[in-house]
């Protein structure tokens, strides 16, 4: 059997022992059970995401403000938001959320190559655009939900962020896994 075939991958064993678990965990991209992969793919998600919402933060505070004055996030850190109106706030945040994508794509990218999934599936430039295309598949459905929820209920733009944000990863561990790397 070849060690690139898709069935080389699932004799990978079930960590038994905790410095198996930590093997597979720490080691190269590819060489893990599917569970382990899955928990792998689980951190990365985690870190990309708070990458997402660092650079949203930003964004929503300083390049196109749309932090309502009832967020929550106003009143954690006891923000002084300028005003604007709900259809400007759905517009911008729209923007914010782009932003939080296009880094945290890239960064997602990397590291899941690297670290996670077994590449080689596609030519590197092509496996990106395929990873971006999902991803931006993904963000696209999350952030039309919270377009809609705030300007249709008015939604706090944190809350509906979140929203986009649980959307999005719904969708890509899987169409990533069994779509654009080997597994």
């Amino acid at each position: 059997m070849n060690e690139n075939s898709p069935a080389a991958d699932a004799r990978v064993p079930f960590p038994r022992t905790l410095s198996e678990l930590l093997r597979q965990f720490f080691g190269r991209s590819g060489t893990a059970h599917p569970f382990v992969q899955f928990c792998k793919y689980a951190a990365v998600g985690v870190f990309a995401t708070l990458v997402n919402m660092a650079t949203f933060s930003v964004f929503a505070w300083h390049v196109f403000p749309c932090i309502g004055a009832d967020d929550f996030v106003v009143k954690l850190f006891g923000l002084v938001p300028p005003p604007v109106d709900e259809a400007a706030r759905a517009r911008l945040s729209a923007y914010c959320s782009v932003a939080g994508f296009v880094v945290s794509d890239v960064v997602c990218y990397l590291i899941n190559r690297a670290f996670v999934f077994k590449p080689g599936k596609l030519p590197m430039w092509l496996e990106f655009l395929a990873f971006t295309a999902v991803g931006a598949f993904a963000a696209l459905i999350g952030t039309a939900l919270q377009t809609w929820l705030i300007a249709a209920f008015g939604a706090q733009t944190s809350v509906a962020f979140l929203v986009c944000i649980l959307t999005s990863l719904m969708f890509n561990y899987v169409l990533r896994k069994f779509f654009i790397f080997k597994g």
